[in-house]
């Protein structure tokens, strides 16, 4: 990320302005975790942070729940619980972008992969159920709270993980938000240039 905030020309920094906070904490805690060996494959990565913001919640739903979708299967289980209960809440705050035509939730996939490692971890599932029940949640309690807290178990328990190649599996998933960003981003960029054009015409009709 300080690479990237020198390529934007902002000032040296790991919280570069051009980077949406929660992509640039997954860039991190993959830097921070990778070995030595493998870090400098992470800088091909670089130039697709760079102007990979905006305000819109769906972004912070997409980095979260890709980060549990990926974690929850290699997770150490006191990790599958917190994982799988971020899930849930990610399902909850994904239903009320469905309800809300002008804002849907663009990556349909992602909720078909939800509920296809919560099927591959029951005990968690059941758990987190019985856990966020009761727990109030919105689209503003996620992005505050639970999203940095569902990227940093996720980003730790890969890195931990019993596995052959975290290492590999840590650059793919940075990879793969980086996609799902760039997928909310280019939407709602062309939404807005369509919004653009239709007025346009509609001034020029007029």
């Amino acid at each position: 990320m300080e690479y990237a905030s020198l390529l934007a020309g902002e000032r040296w920094s790991d919280h570069p302005k051009c980077t949406h906070p929660l992509l640039s904490a997954v860039a991190r805690g993959v830097n921070d975790h990778i070995s030595d060996a493998r870090r400098a494959g992470l800088v091909h990565l670089v130039p697709s942070v760079i102007g990979m913001n905006g305000d819109d919640p769906r972004i912070d739903v997409a980095i979260a729940a890709r980060c549990a979708v990926t974690a929850l299967p290699v997770a150490a289980e006191f990790r599958q619980r917190a994982l799988a209960a971020g899930l849930l809440a990610a399902l909850r705050v994904i239903s009320e972008f469905e309800q809300k035509p002008v804002s849907p939730f663009p990556a349909s996939e992602l909720t078909d992969e939800i509920e296809r490692v919560l099927e591959l971890t029951p005990h968690a599932a059941k758990w987190a159920e019985n856990f966020v029940t009761d727990v109030p949640m919105s689209t503003k309690i996620f992005k505050r709270r639970s999203a940095p807290i569902i990227v940093h178990v996720a980003v730790e328990g890969i890195a931990q993980a019993c596995i052959e190649d975290p290492d590999g599996l840590l650059e793919h998933l940075l990879a793969v938000v980086i996609a799902d960003c760039m997928a909310i981003i280019d939407a709602e960029s062309r939404s807005g240039e369509i919004a653009m054009i239709e007025t346009a015409v509609g001034r020029a009709i007029g």
